[in-house]
């Protein structure tokens, strides 16, 4: 039943409206990025933020990435607080020094003088045939580099919720946005990524997951989009008389071990989702973050679901046997109960 007061957005509607909402009470926050101008960003992120508050403070950048974000990181020390927008998180490398010898590192070399207030958000994931080099996720390489915040909202009220949480904070804040929740028609979406959202202004706490279905037979851990399909999962293992709990991670940097090693006491068993790669990354630090606290309370070995050590494919049934899905965890719960 729809409630009479609901108000479902999608998450690129709800990172506009919480950038608005920003923009109206701090002078100092703006925005600059390819095509976030008159087009509204290729997602819609920042759709109808041009016509509110004029080029000055909604810039749109020649194609250049280390130049725009080591203006941002000027900005930042400057006192202001910009938002920029890499178009594809695989585009990091033609920037990666702006992003980490820059924007990570100089409230640190400073010893804390300076501030970087600032906010890079970027795009993640594939299944839409785009290859190898506009389809990556690489949650972990941000969170692997210390000196940045990193968030991944699974649906509209986290997504607004962090973004004006990173706003308003004074380390940088890299918000990682899946391109297949976004609510952009021409990508498909994940319908359970558009819920009700609040018009007024509220923020989520950076570092907090949350336990978005209770269980007690096994414990799935993911970020973005994978959050959805593990819910999808626990509706088939619900089918099989088995129990899952799915936690939400929201945030990478801090990461909320805590919640996970709650939740994994109670289960016993744990599966970590991550459309990142495979190996030397998030799934690897969440089982980590397990074992070495306790490992009494695992009744199986962990098991992870990510995506296989190689380039993302260009065809499309090759890419779709390669990202996790619902079905994948439901056979490593098979695996896991073997």
């Amino acid at each position: 039943m729809v409630k009479s007061n609901e108000r479902k957005l999608t998450i690129a509607r709800s990172m506009a409206e919480a950038l608005a909402q920003e923009m109206r009470i701090d002078p100092t926050v703006f925005v600059m990025g390819e095509d976030i101008g008159t087009l509204g960003g290729v997602y819609g992120n920042t759709r109808g933020l041009i016509e509110e508050f004029g080029p000055e403070r909604v810039r749109d950048t020649p194609i250049s990435e280390t130049g725009f974000i080591g203006a941002a990181v000027g900005a930042a020390q400057d006192g202001m607080r910009p938002v920029v927008e890499l178009m594809f998180v695989d585009f990091f490398g033609v920037c990666f020094d702006a992003i980490y010898n820059l924007m990570a590192k100089n409230i640190y070399f400073s010893g804390g003088h300076l501030k970087v207030p600032m906010v890079l958000m970027t795009s993640t994931g594939g299944g839409y045939s785009d290859g190898g080099q506009h389809s990556q996720c690489l949650y972990g390489t941000f969170a692997h580099l210390p000196g940045m915040k990193v968030v991944a909202p699974s649906n509209a009220y986290d997504a607004k919720g962090l973004m004006t949480a990173a706003l308003r904070d004074d380390s940088p804040v890299v918000y990682m946005y899946h391109k297949g929740l976004q609510g952009m028609g021409w990508l498909g979406t994940e319908p359970g990524a558009t819920v009700h959202v609040p018009e007024d202004s509220y923020t989520v706490e950076i570092g907090k997951a949350k336990v978005v279905r209770e269980g007690r037979d096994v414990t799935i851990v993911s970020l973005g989009i994978g959050v959805h399909h593990a819910l999808k999962a626990a509706d088939t293992l619900a089918q099989q008389n088995v129990s899952a709990e799915v936690v939400d991670l929201r945030s990478l940097v801090p990461l909320d071990r805590d919640t996970i090693r709650a939740s994994v006491a109670k289960t016993g068993r744990l599966i970590v989702v991550d459309e990142d790669y495979h190996s030397f990354g998030v799934s690897a630090e969440v089982i980590a973050s397990v074992v070495e606290h306790d490992l009494s309370v695992l009744k199986a070995a962990p098991v992870r679901v990510a995506y296989p050590d190689v380039p993302i494919p260009y065809a499309r049934v090759m890419e779709q046997f390669c990202l996790p899905s619902p079905a994948k965890i439901v056979a490593a719960w098979a695996q896991m109960a073997a």
